[in-house]
């Protein structure tokens, strides 16, 4: 049962929300190639997540003008990368080539989310539009998409969701014990309206003995479950696919909001609704804060905004975490799921959202993996070196692709869509984010060359002096112009031993110059110095001979 509107409250007659949360998953203990986090999903059984084909794939009766409307919004390369390319019934099974890098699941099992918001408030019904998986090829990533609906909310009401929900575990708990600015009680219900499972927030002892064992914060029991199969890396659940928190436990959302008459909203109702996410509800506004001082000019994208009679009286807010729409209620053209705003809404806009979010998660990943390489690395340890500089190079290799694959400036030539998306991208930092993780893999990248050219370096040092030592030899040897020794004549036996012993000796020789190379090349600089007495010379010639003498 939902909760009675105040006298005069804006209703909300249409509501959606869609959570994307990105978890980073741990590598595959497999040769590369051999598996991939989606393959392993899908090839596990009872699983609730099936792997879909997108719209372009299925029956062409089937496929959608809404599907048609998002292919053409964006540019070719973000076509190919959203839906591929050249799909043909030619094509020879396990063949991908122009396979898009996407790879979706999806669960149909919970049919409804049922939200206890407050301590003692009447449940809010949401019905669960779709519930997705979104793999991509390279990436040690995953994006959880849950988008729900609901009807004839009031404004105040949309808003305490937006903010209490998507959270991963609370922030802490008040003096009744209930988790801080989270929802009291979540609900999966399935087709039946029977309960899948609830959220556990309340239960304290679990989340800091959590944190206290594994010094990373525990999820809670609802969210969970939902991604099951999929357990967190440090818990002690048995399972091959493991995920690890990227951000803060606040999900990214997209909400859409359609109001009866959104020309009443005044400066605060904006405020609030575009900042709903981070703003608690009960909270006075606070007037000093900069994005509230410059709300409008940092977060708003007014191109159909008129606040008139004709319309279209919509306006987009986007603070990077969040992306709000607006619109009003009675207009057919905002509600409609087909060709209207709603219809972009679930399609562009959330692709927009998708790659903007795709494209800070990648990076942050980049940026764990060099930390945790580097926290691994022991200089002293051989095993580590080799380990570190495997990693290091791969990071960089996958990177590469990730920058001709991923990674996009451009993604409409439709000024909307693209104001859109640079609003989005902005606020995420994701340019410098980009640049900042560049230079790190770039830093990574100069000091294994450097080392390498340090280790080549040093190997042509001891193929010079064993070339130098060599030529006084081949010189020595040239001058008499015949073997000092005529080891060539006498018996078979003799000439067989005669040759073993020198190649035992000149074996020596050589292993001998190889372990005194540094102290022979520091030798060959010292003779050569034309500054340097000839005492020290000879004393420089000891060093080589008796390595262990001190000089007097």
């Amino acid at each position: 049962m939902e909760e009675k509107m105040a006298d005069g409250e804006l209703r909300v007659p249409l509501f959606h929300a869609s959570l994307l949360w990105p978890l980073q998953l741990e590598a595959l203990a497999t040769k590369e190639g051999e598996g991939r986090h989606w393959e392993l999903l899908e090839a596990l059984k009872d699983k609730p997540w099936q792997r879909i084909d997108d719209e372009f794939t299925a029956d062409p009766g089937m496929f959608q003008e809404r599907h048609y409307r998002e292919f053409v919004s964006f540019l070719p390369y973000v076509q190919r990368f959203l839906y591929g390319e050249g799909r043909s019934s030619k094509r020879s099974p396990g063949d991908d080539i122009g396979e898009s890098p996407v790879h979706v699941f999806r669960r149909k099992d919970v049919a409804s989310l049922r939200l206890t918001l407050r301590p003692g408030s009447q449940p809010v019904t949401l019905h669960v539009v779709h519930l997705d998986l979104y793999f991509f090829h390279d990436l040690d990533l995953v994006i959880l998409n849950l988008e729900v609906r609901g009807k004839d909310l009031p404004l105040s009401q949309a808003r305490d969701i937006l903010f209490r929900f998507g959270r991963a575990y609370p922030s802490g708990w008040d003096e009744d014990g209930c988790g801080l600015h989270n929802v009291h009680l979540s609900e999966w219900l399935d087709h039946d309206d029977r309960i899948l499972t609830f959220s556990d927030t309340e239960r304290r002892a679990k989340f800091l003995a959590y944190v206290c064992t594994h010094r990373s914060p525990g999820i809670s029991e609802h969210w969970a479950w939902l991604l099951s199969p999929l357990v967190p890396a440090h818990s002690d659940l048995p399972g091959e696919i493991r995920y690890r928190l990227i951000e803060y436990h606040r999900m990214p959302m997209m909400a859409y909001l359609a109001v009866d008459n959104p020309r009443q909203l005044k400066r605060e109702d904006w405020v609030r609704i575009g900042l709903a996410t981070v703003m608690h509800p009960d909270e006075p506004l606070p007037g000093n804060e900069p994005s509230v001082k410059d709300f409008v000019g940092l977060y708003c994208q007014d191109r159909y905004w008129q606040n008139s009679e004709s319309g279209p009286n919509t306006r987009f807010i986007c603070t990077g975490n969040a992306f709000t729409v607006v619109g009003d209620a009675a207009s057919p053209y905002f509600c409609n799921g087909e060709r209207g705003v709603l219809a972009q809404f679930r399609h562009q806009h959330f692709v927009i959202f998708l790659i903007a979010h795709l494209h800070r998660a990648s990076l942050l990943v980049f940026s764990e993996i060099l930390v945790d390489a580097v926290n691994d690395l022991n200089i002293r340890n051989e095993a580590s070196v080799r380990r570190f500089k495997r990693r290091i190079r791969a990071n960089f290799e996958t990177f590469l692709r990730f920058t001709h694959r991923y990674w996009f400036h451009e993604l409409s030539e439709r000024p909307h869509l693209q104001a859109l998306y640079r609003l989005c991208s902005r606020h995420l930092r994701n340019d410098s984010l980009y640049e900042e993780v560049r230079d790190e893999i770039r830093e990574m990248s100069h000091y294994l060359d450097s080392d390498s050219q340090r280790r080549q370096s040093n190997t042509v040092v001891r193929l010079t002096v064993i070339t130098i030592l060599g030529l006084i030899a081949t010189v020595t040897t040239g001058y008499f112009g015949m073997n000092i020794i005529p080891f060539g004549e006498g018996s078979l036996g003799e000439r067989i031993l005669h040759g073993a012993v020198a190649t035992v000796v000149f074996v020596s020789l050589v292993l001998f110059a190889i372990a005194r190379s540094k102290r022979l090349s520091d030798f060959l600089e010292t003779l050569a110095d034309e500054r340097v007495p000839f005492g020290k010379k000879i004393t420089a010639l000891g060093q080589v001979l008796w390595p262990g003498r001190r000089r007097g």
